[in-house]
């Protein structure tokens, strides 16, 4: 499945304002999208080949205006060099001409034409060529102009170049020890349960779908009835384990669906058959195909008023999956994740693509294990979630992982029982590492610690290379900012989680909204998992960071420091609750936008003469309001007779700065006496206007 990039992302690299790309993909045929809509990576080449060939066009048209002139120049210093040759021959002839016939010469009479007429003209020419220049300058961005219109094209190689390692990027495959062995199958090998990830939109009724199957009730447990963690549990029919994998359906955790996709063996794709595919519900089908997973779909609450199975059968044959009923090979099973209905034909059919599938590991190979998710616990400390994949891990192990390492103290099965050893193909709940260590990495088995420690530090080494490098390079915002250009203001945060999955996605969805504003830039100043405490606050205050907790809390300490040094922490348990607060927080960042506005009208109803004051013109407010220092035009039987200042404003004998309709008032400007009986006024201010940001309406 292509990749997708935002239109103002687009634009930006493209050095195009968003309207004039919106104007581009309108002639293209893509319709109803804003500027921070998505559209694929065929469309996008589509679009900047468009762009292309404009530039290319307006090259060749300025290339001929340029030898059209330079002839015309020519031709004109031609023509001007035969004008001074033939003067020069009249000249000499006039010298030998008698006087009495230079005196009898009369000179031929020129036809003169008109003055307007030859003004028309020259208008008409004028506006021609401004037509003619606006049609050129259509798609053509400023600043290519004829001598660098090479950059576009520039531009659109590199567009490719980075859309296609943002797909790659977007799908890395697991490292070839963590997925499922390969090649000849040992004879010591053993068979292992299939890993089922359960992909699909939000509120589609994947985690009641798994209830249901494991007869527990987590659904009732997540904030929002959202889950936000990637949870592994196990499932058993007629003596065979299937392990299941349930992923968020939030757009803010694109990192946890690409990861559940990636461990499993089968992707079951859950459709609400009364709301049909929606933006995860395709995102979901891309991560299993990148993965290269067999699908099954879950056509679920079939039970549902204006359910409508067969049509979201239709809709999948867009992406390519054809059900069987349809001649395709796609299986596809409705059910009542709430009713629990065909949940027993569901699960026939994940052994029966797992038979297919002939799924193995060889119990004697070294341990391998991937991590699934990860996170703090205030009594057990790091704790992380982990598929072995293979070899097995038991109590007492060292092993390693990413920048954590430990000696494994204890082993939990996916019920939370405690166990002293785990082979392939389960998940395991891992307690003992030094640290917490990032969902989707890579945990194996060394000899002892000493070892464990050096490959550590070389890890750390390279990471902070890594980060140097990244810290080297400036941006085209720093840059600006640096020339003056752009006035930036920063707001630093702080990412506390309960586990990284959470991190990541609040993290991604963070520097998504930092793309689509200039004028405000997120600092992430620091991240991790576990409760808020003292030490967060403290960094924060030297930062002058807010700090976001998700699914954590905060100490008492903390909460102490953060009242007495007027630190913002603030916590949440669902996490676009989180982004529309920080959305906010951006847009108050903005500079206002003033605009001069109608704010009402009045009429004269009498006029006063007073001596040490002037002529007051007794009015009433007929709607809107009237306020001192406003911009005010005074029309008379459709004519503007003044435009001025208010300056003073009465009602009664007080001097008042506003009054509203419908009521009566004095009105007087040193600027102007003439008032009469039945003069209309208008009145203007500068009125701030809301700014309107790309991501409004992003969620």
């Amino acid at each position: 499945m292509a990749n997708q990039v935002r239109i103002f992302q687009l634009a930006r690299k493209l050095g195009l304002r968003s309207e004039a790309l919106l104007t581009v993909l309108e002639d293209l045929g893509v319709e109803d999208v804003s500027a921070a809509s998505s559209i694929d990576i065929e469309t996008a080449r589509a679009a900047a080949e468009l762009l292309a060939e404009q530039a290319r066009e307006a090259r060749k048209r300025a290339e001929e205006e340029e030898a059209a002139r330079a002839e015309a120049e020519a031709e004109a210093e031609a023509a001007k060099a035969a004008e001074a040759a033939v003067e020069a021959e009249e000249a000499a002839a006039t010298e030998e001409v008698a006087p009495e016939v230079e005196e009898t010469a009369e000179e031929p009479e020129v036809e003169e034409l008109p003055e307007e007429i030859e003004e028309e003209e020259e208008v008409e020419e004028e506006e021609e060529e401004e037509a003619e220049e606006e049609g050129r300058a259509r798609y053509v961005p400023a600043w290519a102009a004829p001598e660098s219109l090479r950059s576009l094209e520039e531009q659109l190689a590199e567009l490719e170049e980075e859309l296609e390692e943002e797909e790659e990027e977007q799908y890395v495959p697991l490292p070839e020890e963590a997925r499922r062995p390969r090649g000849e199958r040992p004879e010591h090998a053993i068979d292992v349960p299939p890993v089922v990830s359960v992909l699909g939109h939000v509120d589609h009724g994947k985690t009641t779908l798994l209830d249901a199957l494991r007869e527990t009730n987590v659904v009732d447990g997540e904030a929002g009835g959202i889950t936000q963690h990637i949870g592994a549990s196990e499932v058993e029919i007629d003596g065979q384990t299937i392990v299941f994998v349930d992923t968020p359906g939030h757009a803010a955790f694109t990192q946890m669906r690409a990861r559940g996709g990636q461990v499993a063996d089968i992707v079951v794709l859950v459709v609400a058959a009364d709301d049909g595919v929606m933006p995860q519900t395709v995102e979901a089908i891309g991560h299993a195909k990148a993965a290269g997973v067999p699908i099954i779909v879950a056509i679920n609450k079939i039970d549902m008023p204006g359910a409508n199975p067969d049509r979201v059968k239709q809709d999948l044959l867009e992406y390519e999956l054809v059900a069987e009923d349809y001649g395709g090979d796609t299986i596809m099973v409705p059910v009542s994740a709430l009713k629990k209905e065909n949940l027993d034909e569901l699960l026939e059919m994940i052994l029966l693509v797992a038979e297919v599938q002939e799924l193995w590991a060889d119990p004697e190979a070294d341990f391998t294990g991937v991590v699934v998710e990860a996170g703090m616990d205030e009594s057990r400390g790091p704790v992380a979630t982990i598929l072995v994949r293979n070899g097995d891990i038991s109590v007492g192990d060292v092993v390693v992982c990413g920048t954590a390492y430990g000696r494994v103290r204890r082993l939990n099965d996916w019920r939370g029982k405690s166990v002293k050893k785990m082979g392939p193909g389960h998940p395991v709940e891992v307690i003992g590492l030094s640290d917490v260590p990032e969902a989707g990495q890579i945990m194996t088995r060394v000899e002892n610690v000493r070892e464990a420690r050096e490959i550590v530090a070389e890890r750390e080494e390279a990471i902070r290379e890594e980060e140097m490098e990244g810290t080297a390079r400036a941006s085209l915002k720093d840059l600006y900012r640096e020339l003056g250009e752009l006035d930036v203001k920063d707001l630093n945060l702080m990412l506390k989680a309960d586990v990284w999955g959470s991190v990541q996605a609040l993290e991604g969805s963070l520097k998504e909204l930092d793309e689509q504003l200039d004028e405000v830039e997120i600092n992430i100043v620091s991240k991790g998992v576990g409760d808020i405490n003292e030490s967060d606050v403290q960094l924060a205050m030297a930062t002058d960071a807010i700090i976001l907790g998700f699914h954590v809390g905060a100490s008492e300490a903390a909460r102490r420091a953060a009242e007495d040094e007027h630190v913002e922490l603030r916590t949440y348990d669902v996490i676009y609750e989180a982004i529309e607060d920080i959305q906010a927080a951006m847009v108050g960042m903005l500079e206002p936008v003033y605009e001069e506005r109608v704010i009402g009208h009045a009429r004269v109803l009498q006029i006063f003469r007073i001596s040490r004051i002037g002529v007051i013109a007794g009015s009433v407010i007929t709607d809107g309001f009237a306020q001192r220092g406003a911009d005010m035009t005074v029309t008379r039987d459709g004519e503007v007779v003044f435009e001025g200042k208010l300056e003073s404003l009465k009602h009664f004998d007080e001097d008042v700065r506003r009054i509203d309709a419908p009521n009566e008032c004095g009105i007087s400007t040193s600027d102007f006496r003439g008032w009469q009986e039945g003069d209309e006024i208008e009145f203007r201010a500068q009125v701030e206007v809301p700014r309107r940001t790309s991501f409004e309406n992003v969620r």
